[in-house]
């Protein structure tokens, strides 16, 4: 006990957690119980080398401070209130889950490790990429490299995701989305136990493979940290390299709603501020209006389900919605479900001023974009629960056999109405965000639920980035046909007006003839026509006109298209009806049209006509 003494500390307000300063450390925590200790231990010790109590004059309502003299280099601690152990909430790193999935461990206490939070920067500072420049991917750290395809020297861990920055160049890719990387338990207990060391219920078996669970939302998780020391600089260390890559990263912050709106606070502002995280997803329940106003966050990004009644106070356009809204009506329209080209007008326009919309044909509840196309039900049989969980609607259309099958026409088929989902994704104003993964075809199987799968499932499979690179060619064409064409992604939502007085509105709707667009409900063809007067290319020239013409029908339907001013012709950039890269031209290769006045699109269809 002579080790650490109790001093006198006139400071009383100290952040929460713990505050290394000259000679020892300062311990905030909340506690609502009577009293209130802290455990010290030696690394890798059982017994704790210290018991101190906190005394009773520090603390400030349920605040209880303490400031300790001592050696605290390799010291672990906890709390121990009301008898019972507790982990920090504002711990930094902890012990005790540094192997993935340990049944063993699960009943002991994560001990937090007293560290500093010096690091080298090296100049670095968040990118703040606006949003209609963005194309968001979204990772789970364990499952991005975990399968040996992957051929990184850290498979499953930070490190590795940083050892794919190249390919994630290659792809386009300007920001990505982590799922939970901060330290939560992933070995599932019997539903409503409560865990500490003197429970005895046992493990279900079960490893929580997403991550969507209560946590210590301050420290990255540690077996997603390589090496034996499980150093969470090595977060910093994928952060830094990213962003050298001119690529952000989005953290997922899951948040039940017990928490304290200030413990969501500091959550958000140490990421911030520590680990230069460029956003947030908040998922769950987050206190959204006080993240949104908080000034040291006003620079963020924020993403959530919605931002309604919530105004914009920080610098810019930050907050992003993020819902299966363009997901659900894009996949109908794809199946070609009746009533749904106003879906389409909505979806592919939405782009509001004041924040920002996130689109995805696939993400993590539900069904691959390779899977959307093979299956016509669910098959989660895997999950253990008689195939009743994950969601009974996917909108997904199997092409004609359930599941695998080497049926040429089915298998070029499901091709071409990837090609469609990318198109209908990417030729939207709104951010468009990929699933890791979808790229080359990634498939799980049917399972749309595969939060406890941490398996074959879940992994990536980079032996089919081979097996489809046709699929991942088309992918990369249209994201980076996106980036060179700002009429896809302009600054401010299209007003369907021509208020340059150039003859044509900014964006403007048509049916199989031009200039009469029809919504009745069982239509399934649109054309739209964008004029590239009211946007710019990526080298700053005015951008070329384009007609995109849907035909989403099981038939064939023929388009006349709209007159282009004196000089101009249109040319054909993207036919998903042709397979492998018959349908992909080079800029200023593209196929001109012979008859400039009509054209038939082949059922279950999109072409893209370029004007010039």
């Amino acid at each position: 006990m002579e080790k650490y003494t109790i001093v006198k500390d006139d400071r009383m307000f100290y952040p929460m957690g713990v505050t290394v300063i000259n000679g020892g450390a300062h311990f905030s925590v909340v506690s609502r119980s009577e009293a209130c200790a802290l455990v010290l231990f030696s690394r890798g010790r059982k017994k704790p080398d210290a018991r101190l109590l906190f005394p009773l004059e520090n603390r400030i309502g349920d605040v209880w401070n303490m400031t300790v003299s001592g050696d605290f280099i390799g010291i672990e601690y906890c709390y121990e209130m009301d008898g019972i152990l507790k982990e920090d909430p504002y711990g930094k790193a902890f012990t005790g889950r540094e192997a993935w999935g340990n049944f063993a461990q699960v009943k002991n206490i994560s001990r937090a490790r007293i560290r500093s939070e010096a690091y080298d920067w090296e100049g670095d500072v968040p990118l703040e990429h606006p949003y209609e420049n963005s194309v968001i991917y979204r990772i789970h750290t364990r499952g991005f490299t975990k399968h040996p395809s992957s051929k990184v020297e850290n498979r499953g861990y930070f490190a590795g995701i940083q050892e794919k920055i190249p390919y994630l160049q290659e792809l386009g890719i300007t920001t990505v989305e982590l799922m939970p990387a901060t330290e939560f338990q992933e070995v599932m207990m019997p539903e409503g136990v409560m865990k500490n060391p003197y429970e005895k219920d046992e493990p279900t078996g079960k490893l929580n493979y997403w991550g969507f669970v209560t946590g210590q939302r301050m420290a990255p998780k540690a077996s997603y940290c390589s090496g034996r020391e499980k150093n969470p600089d090595e977060l910093k260390d994928l952060i830094k390299a990213l962003h050298k890559a001119r690529i952000e990263l989005i953290m997922d912050l899951f948040f039940t709603g017990f928490e304290e709106p200030a413990y969501a606070l500091d959550v958000a502002r140490y990421w911030a501020r520590e680990y230069h995280v460029d956003g947030f997803h908040l998922i769950g329940f987050a206190p959204k209006e006080l993240l949104a106003r908080d000034p040291y966050l006003s620079r963020v990004k924020l993403w959530a389900d919605s931002w309604e009644g919530i105004a914009n106070s920080g610098q810019g356009k930050r907050l992003a919605e993020y819902n299966d809204g363009f997901e659900t009506d894009m996949r109908r329209l794809l199946k070609g479900d009746e009533d749904q080209i106003n879906g389409l007008v909505y979806r592919s326009r939405r782009n509001p001023k004041d924040r920002g919309i996130i689109n995805y044909m696939a993400n993590v509840n539900g069904f691959t974009l390779m899977d959307m196309v093979s299956y016509d039900r669910k098959h989660n049989e895997a999950n253990g629960e008689n195939n009743r969980d994950g969601v009974d609607y996917n909108f997904s259309w199997n092409c004609g056999v359930e599941g695998p099958t080497r049926k040429k026409k089915v298998v070029e088929m499901r091709r071409k109405q990837i090609r469609n989902a990318v198109l209908l994704l990417v030729l939207s104003q709104g951010v468009p965000l990929f699933m890791a993964g979808d790229e080359f075809g990634r498939t799980k199987g049917g399972n749309n639920n595969s939060y406890c799968q941490d398996n074959e499932i879940s992994w990536l499979n980079w032996n089919l980035l081979n097996t489809n690179r046709d699929i991942f060619e088309f992918v990369k064409f249209a994201i980076e046909f996106r980036k060179k064409h700002g009429v896809f992604h302009m600054v401010q939502e299209p007003r369907i007006m021509d208020y340059l007085g150039c003859g044509h509105p900014d964006v403007s709707y048509h049916g199989v003839k031009a200039w009469c667009p029809e919504f009745e409900n069982f239509r399934r063809q649109l054309g739209i026509m964008y004029c590239g007067k009211y946007a710019a290319k990526a080298d700053g020239s005015p951008d070329d006109s384009f007609f995109v013409a849907y035909n989403m029908h099981w038939e064939p339907h023929e388009f006349s298209l709209p007159n282009l001013p004196k000089g101009k012709k249109w040319h054909i950039a993207i036919n998903t009806n042709e397979g492998s890269r018959n349908g992909i031209y080079e800029e200023g290769k593209e196929l001109m049209l012979e008859k400039q006045k009509h054209f038939m699109v082949p059922a279950r269809t999109i072409v893209v006509f370029m004007g010039k």
